[in-house]
């Protein structure tokens, strides 16, 4: 068994921590940028007086981090190669992403809003899956150069985390002689919604409530009569662009069907492995980065004339933690390193239980990390002049979203007890 990062993947991570040293960097030391990183993150970040949404600048800022790394051949890593990618698999990815958070905070990746100079793109994934050959030309290119930008409309203002309960409906019409959809309905945390061109909303076309058959997907024109912006929920985590949206009598037409008709779920799920293990890698980079910050505050604070590390008290946690990512480390990259060689069904039917192990596993740790490092830091750690604040509240979201951690803890106990998964036919016998 080799447990080594492969050559090629080791001489990118250098490769890239020059290019971030060389090109982005002195963006973020230019006219002040630090503001939005240092203490004056959270309000040089929001537009209080636009409803907490997103400050121009900001997004402006990011914009030109992106664009940068665009031409430098690094943004779109993941992506095939005829879309100017280098289809690396999910090893690669899952120790960049976790290389890239183990930084802490900084212009090069910042995913309060899913930033990094290293793309994701689950918005893609999901066309190459699903999206016609006119609908991958439109939207895969069209985000690409920046004309296109879409929402993901699945979760309801009363439903969550089950979807097949949605009460948003699309039903057959012909209007003014083009055949096509009606869509009524309400979708909540749209995010983008602000700088959206497209929804991407899944809606009933038959069955009843609770059937996992009898949704689809539809590509809705962000400004379509009929779509409302409801407000923009503020969130622990500040700025907000997580919009609550109506559709009222909105009209599609057959073209803007997304997959196949009834069974749109499959496009929710497509990605879901995919962006899970990535996140658990970034999680497990932004834990480290606290253990490493704490240990070496440790050492070097001296009350009462000796180390702070010389105390049990602040050992003990801290080897917990350090512990813990340590072997959260191996799963993340084993399982990766499987992924890369199972297609996305057979992921589906032997490896989702480790996939969601990995993620409700490494964003747990991260919270419970970024508080470990409050307390060892004391009043600083607790300030805004630290940015483990910044990082507990980012990362506590994803132990909602994405699948909460008690959905992927029910995946896990479905694939333990036998009900799913490669067990299941072992345990119908006993």
């Amino acid at each position: 068994m080799d447990f080594s990062i492969p050559k090629d993947l080791q001489d990118f991570l250098i490769e890239l921590d020059v290019f971030i040293v060389r090109d982005i960097k002195p963006l973020q030391d230019e006219n002040d940028n630090n503001r939005f990183f240092d203490h004056r993150r959270e309000y040089s970040r929001t537009n209080w007086k636009a409803g907490g949404l997103p400050a121009d600048d900001w997004e402006a800022l990011l914009d030109e981090a992106r664009s940068r790394a665009d031409k430098a051949g690094y943004f779109r890593l993941a992506l095939p190669k005829e879309y100017g990618g280098r289809d690396v698999g999910m090893l690669f990815m899952a120790v960049v992403r976790e290389h890239l958070a183990s930084k802490g905070l900084g212009l090069f990746n910042d995913l309060q809003n899913e930033h990094s100079v290293v793309g994701n793109f689950p918005d893609v994934v999901m066309l190459l899956g699903f999206g016609s050959e006119e609908q991958k030309k439109e939207f895969i290119w069209g985000r690409l150069e920046g004309r296109i930008r879409t929402t993901f409309g699945l979760t309801e203002p009363h439903h969550g985390s089950d979807a097949t309960h949605m009460e948003t409906k699309a039903t057959r019409e012909i209007r003014n002689g083009v055949t096509g959809w009606r869509i009524d309905g309400a979708k909540m945390w749209q995010s983008n919604q602000h700088k959206a061109t497209h929804c991407i909303v899944f809606a009933r076309t038959s069955g009843k409530p609770g059937d996992a058959r009898g949704i689809t997907a539809f590509f809705v024109p962000a400004k379509a009569e009929g779509v409302k912006v409801l407000s923009y929920e503020w969130t622990f985590n500040m700025p907000t662009d997580h919009a609550t949206v109506s559709f009222t009598n909105v009209f599609v037409p057959d073209s803007a069907v997304f997959g196949p008709i009834d069974n749109g779920l499959a496009i929710a799920q497509s990605f879901v492995h995919e962006n899970r293990i990535r996140q658990a890698a970034s999680s497990l980079g932004a834990a480290t980065f606290c253990i490493n910050e704490s240990v070496k505050y440790a050492r070097q604070r001296k009350p009462f004339g000796e180390e702070l590390a010389k105390n049990q008290a602040i050992q003990f946690p801290l080897v917990e933690l350090a512990t813990q990512a340590e072997m959260l480390r191996l799963l993340i990259r084993k399982t990766a390193w499987e992924m890369d060689r199972l297609t996305l069904k057979d992921i589906e039917n032997t490896l989702s239980d480790k996939v969601s192990m990995c993620n409700y596993w490494a964003n747990r740790l991260c919270t419970q990390a970024a508080d470990q490092a409050i307390q060892v830091h004391g009043g600083i750690g607790y300030s805004r002049h630290k940015p483990f604040e910044h990082i507990y509240r980012h990362h506590r979201r994803y132990r909602i979203t994405e699948g909460s951690e008690e959905i992927q803890m029910r995946k896990v106990a479905a694939y333990l007890f036998g009900y799913i998964g490669p067990k299941k036919e072992a345990f119908s016998k006993l």
